[in-house]
C-alpha cells in the first residue's frame, strides 16, 4: 500500500517496499514481453509488434523512473548525495548536516522522493532521458550537478548584478511561445565579430561575465517553469547569426563551447527546441558535419531559417503578440498601447489581390493599431472614412511599399472607421497579415490648450 498526504505520493518504507516489489514485477512483465516478441517474430503483423514494443519501452522507463527514485531516496537519507560524508565530524554535526540534505532542492523541487512533489519525477525523468534511461549514468549526473551548483553559486545567481548592457546587445528573455514556452533571444551574430568581441569581451574577466550572464539567463528562464504534471517545463532558444560575416574567433568559439557543454551537462531536457535564424552558408555547413556525431534526439530540436524566411518560421511557433517587432511580430519594448494579452487578428492575401480591414471606431477616442505582414513587400495605404457622406477622407498613410511592422494611431473627432488597404502584388504567394487595435481615452489638445 502506497502512503498518502493531501493526495500526493509519500516515499516512505511502506513506498519503498511497494517501490521494489513494483521493479520485480516490471522485470517480470518485461521477461514476459520479450519472451513474446521472440516467440511471435514473423506471426504478429507490424503493428501489433510495434505495440507490444512500445508498451515495453514504456514499462523500461517506468522501472528506471523507480529506480532512480530509490537511490536518490537512499542517498538523501545516508547523506551521500553530494559525496561521502566527513567521517572526522562529530555526530552531532553529522546528524545535523543529514537533516540539512532532506531539504535539498532543485529550481526549487525537492529532491527527496518522501516530500511528495510531484516535480520531483518530472525532475528525475529529464536526468534519465538526458542518459537514454540509464539508471547509474542519470544518477551520477545529477550528483555532479548538484555540486556544480554549490561551486557556481547558481543557487544564488539570479540576484546577481552582472553587465546590463550584455541583455541589449547579446540577447534578452521576453515573450512566451504557442504552447507557453518562455523564450530566450541570443544575438550570436554580434559575438563573432573580431572587432566587437575584442572591444567588449577582450579580457578573461569578461568572458568569465558573459558566460555567467548565460547561466544567470537560463535560471530566470527556469524561474518561468511549472514542474507538475500538464506544467511548461522547458524554454524556447532563438539564436540569432546576423551579421556574423564568418566564423567566429577562436576565443568565441572556445567560451562558445564552454557554454554549450556547461549547459548539456547541468541543465538536462531543459530546451526546448533551439531555433536558428539568419544562419550563413558556412554555419550550415558546420552544423551538417557536427550532426553526425550527435544523436537523431538533438537534431530534432535544431529548427534552421534563412533571413527570407525568419518570420514565416517563428511565427510557427511563437504568436505575433510575443514575437519582438525586429523579428516581424507586435512586440515592442517598454509598450504604453499593446501588451501580449491583446490578440492580433489574422488575414490571408491572395496573390495579385488586396484586402481591406475596417477597424471601428468611437467619437472621443485615440484609435491605436499595429500591423505586420508576414514577407512584406506590400502596398500599403491607411485613412479615416468618415460616416458621414459629405465629410472628406483622411489620408493617415500614403499609399507605398513596406517592410516593416507598423503602429499609427488617430484621435476620431465624428462617428467613422479607420480603413486598412493592404495589396498583395506579388502573384505566386500569399500573404499573411496579423493585426490588432485599441481605443484609449483621449482628452482633445484644444481642450487643453483652453484651460
Amino acid at each position: 500500500m502506497v502512503a498518502g498526504r493531501n493526495g500526493k505520493k509519500i516515499y516512505d518504507h511502506i513506498t519503498v517496499e511497494a517501490d521494489l516489489k513494483s521493479i520485480m514485477n516490471l522485470d517480470q512483465d518485461l521477461y514476459f514481453l520479450d519472451d513474446d516478441l521472440e516467440r511471435a517474430d514473423g506471426e504478429m503483423v507490424e503493428k501489433d509488434l510495434e505495440a507490444m514494443e512500445k508498451k515495453m519501452r514504456k514499462k523500461k522507463k517506468k522501472k528506471a523512473l523507480i529506480e532512480l527514485r530509490y537511490r536518490v531516496e537512499d542517498a538523501i537519507a545516508g547523506n551521500y548525495l553530494m559525496g561521502k560524508p566527513d567521517p572526522s565530524v562529530d555526530i552531532k554535526d553529522a546528524e545535523k548536516a543529514r537533516e540539512e540534505i532532506k531539504e535539498i532542492t532543485l529550481w526549487g523541487v525537492p529532491l527527496l522522493p518522501s516530500k511528495g512533489h510531484q516535480g520531483t519525477d518530472i525532475l528525475l525523468q529529464k536526468f534519465l532521458k538526458a542518459k537514454h534511461y540509464k539508471v547509474h549514468e542519470a544518477f551520477e549526473m545529477l550528483r555532479k550537478t548538484l555540486k556544480w551548483r554549490r561551486e557556481y553559486k547558481a543557487d544564488g545567481i539570479v540576484e546577481e548584478k552582472l553587465d546590463g548592457g550584455l541583455q541589449n546587445l547579446v540577447g534578452f528573455l521576453n515573450g512566451r511561445d504557442r504552447e507557453g514556452h518562455p523564450l530566450w533571444f541570443h544575438a550570436n551574430g554580434v559575438l563573432m565579430d573580431r572587432e566587437m568581441w575584442q572591444r567588449t569581451f577582450g579580457t578573461e574577466e569578461k568572458c568569465e561575465e558573459l558566460l555567467r550572464w548565460m547561466v544567470q539567463n537560463m535560471e530566470k528562464g527556469i524561474k518561468q517553469l511549472r514542474f507538475e504534471k500538464g506544467g511548461v517545463d522547458s524554454i524556447l532558444q532563438i539564436t540569432d547569426l546576423k551579421n556574423a560575416s564568418g566564423p567566429a574567433t577562436k576565443e568565441f568559439r572556445t567560451l562558445n563551447k564552454r557554454a554549450l557543454l556547461l549547459l548539456r551537462d547541468n541543465y538536462p531536457e531543459l530546451v526546448y527546441k533551439n531555433i536558428v535564424i539568419n544562419a550563413p552558408f558556412w554555419y550550415y555547413a558546420r552544423h551538417l558535419l557536427r550532426s553526425k556525431i550527435i544523436s537523431h534526439k538533438t537534431k530534432a530540436k535544431f529548427v534552421f531559417a534563412n533571413p527570407s524566411k525568419v518570420t514565416k518560421t517563428l511565427l510557427k511557433f511563437i504568436a505575433p503578440e510575443h514575437l519582438p517587432i525586429q523579428y516581424g511580430g507586435l512586440m515592442r519594448g517598454d509598450d504604453d498601447d499593446f501588451s501580449p494579452m491583446d490578440k492580433a487578428s489574422q488575414v490571408d492575401i491572395k496573390g495579385n489581390t488586396a484586402v481591406t480591414i475596417e477597424i471601428p471606431a468611437q467619437v472621443g477616442v485615440t484609435m491605436v493599431w499595429d500591423v505586420t505582414v508576414v514577407g512584406w513587400d506590400v502596398v500599403y495605404k491607411e485613412e479615416f472614412v468618415p460616416d458621414d457622406e459629405g465629410s472628406y477622407r483622411i489620408q493617415l498613410e500614403n499609399q507605398k511599399k513596406v517592410g516593416e511592422s507598423l503602429r499609427n494611431c488617430f484621435y476620431i473627432s465624428e462617428p467613422g472607421r479607420i480603413v486598412l488597404t493592404i495589396e498583395n502584388p506579388n502573384f505566386k504567394y500569399k500573404k499573411t497579415v496579423y493585426y490588432r487595435s485599441k481605443a484609449k481615452p483621449t482628452v482633445p489638445m484644444y481642450i487643453l490648450f483652453s484651460k
